[in-house]
């Protein structure tokens, strides 16, 4: 069954003891102080007949990426059989042995995709409880990649997302009076990500699944299960989203706060585990190429030109350095 956690998690227990036993560490971990649905959109509006339908559904879309970062879509165009049919073959593939789990080969995934914990945590607070497989998309649709019923259903997803992710940034563009083409010339399918992730239960040790942070795209698209446990903040405060069924959750990335000048917000969020049951998600990360350069859209901009290759490094750096992640604290032209 989906929601009975796995017999073979990896050994949080062991390599993490220290960081477990850590007590008041444990006691910053701040809740989230309420419950809340994120705006509600209906995407099937984008097809109505009716111009001013079209138009309030565009203008729906930016505001909630003003103002929240992050909206929740239904009527979205990827259909309930892809979406069942992708967390069924994910929660197939965290049930293989933990020993299996870490051997990429065996799934035709470049080495180092499938990961757990935070290897470089030196507290709790920097510690995510969770695994995942963080998948380039270049190594599904690979020539030599042997076919599965994975990878074809992985693929099916990453086309649907990724044709919602370049209509919602086109209509994010034209709301700013940016109507161009900017985004398929440069977020190549290749470029993009999957990341299918696991939350394993974990009592009431007060640890992190996923640990605060932005994502370092333009646009993520998240399908979840109906666990819960995403948290985001919202008037300096953590609330928690209440997850509804049938609905993608779309949040704002890094990327496209830099190339909007900052009027598009990528807001930090967090994944809390549940005590008793393991939670599956799985998100697409609609990435530029490398050598991108992302300068703000109308100038001056509030940001330093940067590529994506660049940018990336940067937070890597940072994570190794700092234990953190700065992101576009790290290119702001006049820094706080």
């Amino acid at each position: 069954m989906m929601g009975e956690p796995s017999g073979d998690d990896p050994p949080f227990m062991e390599k993490y003891k220290n960081l477990l036993d850590d007590q008041e560490a444990m006691v910053g971990q701040a809740a989230a102080e309420e419950e809340r649905e994120l705006p509600l959109i209906d995407l099937g509006e984008l097809d109505s007949a009716e111009e001013a339908a079209r138009e309030e559904c565009k203008r729906k879309i930016a505001g909630a990426s003003r103002e929240w970062g992050f909206f929740q879509a239904f009527n979205h165009g990827i259909s309930p059989e892809i979406l069942g049919e992708m967390t069924a073959e994910q929660v197939k593939l965290f049930r293989k042995p933990f020993s299996q789990r870490t051997k990429d080969v065996e799934f035709n995934f470049s080495a180092g995709s499938y990961r757990w914990g935070t290897p470089s945590a030196t507290n709790i607070r920097q510690l995510s409880w969770s695994e995942a497989f963080h998948v380039q998309l270049s190594d599904v649709s690979a020539p030599t990649a042997c076919p599965t019923h994975l990878s074809s259903t992985m693929t099916k997803f990453a086309e649907g997302t990724r044709e919602l992710a370049e209509k919602l940034c086109k209509i994010l563009g034209e709301e700013l009076g940016e109507k161009s083409n900017y985004f398929e010339q440069k977020c190549w399918s290749k470029s993009s990500y999957v990341r299918m992730n696991r939350y394993p239960p974990c009592g009431p040790n007060h640890v992190f699944g996923l640990m605060p942070h932005t994502d370092t795209d333009f646009l993520t698209i998240l399908h979840q299960d109906q666990i819960g446990g995403l948290h985001l903040v919202k008037d300096d405060k953590w609330i928690s989203v209440k997850p509804k069924p049938n609905t993608l959750v779309i949040n704002i990335g890094d990327i496209f706060q830099a190339w909007s000048n900052g009027i598009y917000k990528s807001v930090e969020h967090r994944v809390i585990p549940n005590q008793t049951k393991e939670r599956f998600s799985t998100a697409f990360f609609f990435c530029p190429s490398d050598d991108t350069l992302i300068n703000g859209y109308s100038q001056p901009s509030i940001y330093k030109p940067f590529t994506f290759g660049e940018y990336k490094r940067q937070v890597q750096e940072d994570v190794k350095n700092l234990g953190q992640k700065l992101g576009l604290l790290r290119f702001l032209i006049s820094p706080p």
